[in-house]
């Protein structure tokens, strides 16, 4: 059995102790390095989607066991908008809680006032989806890579996306649920984040039997390729559980990326330690027990996005004495 990983955010911050499963890996295994991608980016390339945009809209309906159709989709992520003197700053729904009657009042309203031009929806509460009569120019990140950032330098699409927003947001503003929220001590959700915008992809290709996580890009990736997906697992072990004994399968381990977007070290160090304990260190021993044949770790944000590839007869390679994360930073 292949075991694969991707580990978005893993280099990006010192961890305050060493992890000795993590890093007997690293240093044992063979690593190959590409320009660094995001995760959604990652995910496209590996489907075998290089030439296409990331149509993360599309794929998290699928996800989520929608039928994207041909239409055009977007995400239409909720955000507060926080002003800052002159700036706006971009707040992710990480950064705070949605109920599933709050986004669905919401997407309501918004469905109702742009009737003909643009139908929401919220297959998660804090994932949303956005289906347009016509095709929508877009070229913006997903709200985790642009926390904490001024709204002005993150935006970058067509006039009638502007012009929509614009709307949206006045609508937001005065609805009720933010009017309690507000009461509550709660951020408004006072726009939504575009983007991810385009059809669903038609020719998406799984080198994996099986995909598990959270990620609705992944998933919604496999369920078009093929590959059985799964619910993400609290650790390798349970995992390890529900797979064959051969085949290629991926874990998608996306734990760090809202402590790192947030800007909260204690967070991103605590979700280290844990990965240490629940992933990287059985997966070590269950490679030694002949139970995993190879493993493989994925890091395609890095400073370059690096893949460390390791089977059993590497772990014999003791020259290769194992490094502090920041090495590979």
């Amino acid at each position: 059995m292949h075991c694969e990983l991707v580990v978005p955010g893993l280099f990006s911050q010192p961890p305050a102790a060493r992890h000795a499963g993590l890093e007997l890996l690293l240093a044992r295994g063979r690593a190959t390095s590409a320009a660094s991608q995001s995760l959604e980016r990652w995910l496209h390339d590996a489907f075998g989607l290089e030439d296409e945009a990331v149509a993360a809209g599309a794929l998290t309906l699928i996800a989520n066991g929608g039928d994207a159709g041909d239409a055009s989709w977007a995400r239409a992520d909720p955000v507060h908008l926080r002003l800052m003197r002159d700036r706006l700053i971009v707040a992710p729904s990480a950064a705070f809680s949605v109920k599933p009657e709050e986004a669905h009042a919401l997407c309501e309203t918004l469905t109702r006032h742009f009737a003909g031009t643009a139908e929401f929806s919220a297959p998660h509460p804090e994932r949303w989806c956005a289906r347009f009569a016509e095709p929508l120019e877009l070229d913006c990140p997903p709200p985790l890579e642009v926390a904490g950032r001024d709204v002005d330098l993150c935006l970058s699409g067509s006039a009638a996306a502007t012009r929509l927003l614009n709307e949206a947001q006045m609508l937001l503003h005065a609805h009720p649920v933010n009017e309690a929220r507000e009461a509550r001590g709660e951020p408004a959700i006072n726009s939504v984040w575009l983007w991810g915008a385009g059809r669903a992809p038609r020719n998406a290709e799984s080198r994996w039997q099986s995909v598990a996580g959270d990620d609705p890009v992944a998933l919604g990736l496999a369920r078009l390729a093929g590959a059985r997906q799964r619910s993400a697992a609290p650790s390798a072990e349970s995992w390890l559980e529900r797979l064959p004994e051969d085949g290629r399968h991926l874990a998608v381990l996306d734990a760090l990326r809202a402590p790192l977007a947030l800007a909260e070290p204690a967070d991103y160090r605590q979700c280290i330690e844990s990965l240490e304990k629940r992933w990287f260190a059985p997966l070590l021993e269950a490679l030694r027990a002949g139970r995993v044949g190879m493993v493989t770790i994925h890091v395609p944000d890095a400073a370059q996005a690096t893949s460390f590839e390791t089977i059993r007869g590497d772990l014999r390679r003791f020259w290769r004495r194992p490094r502090a994360l920041e090495h590979y930073a």
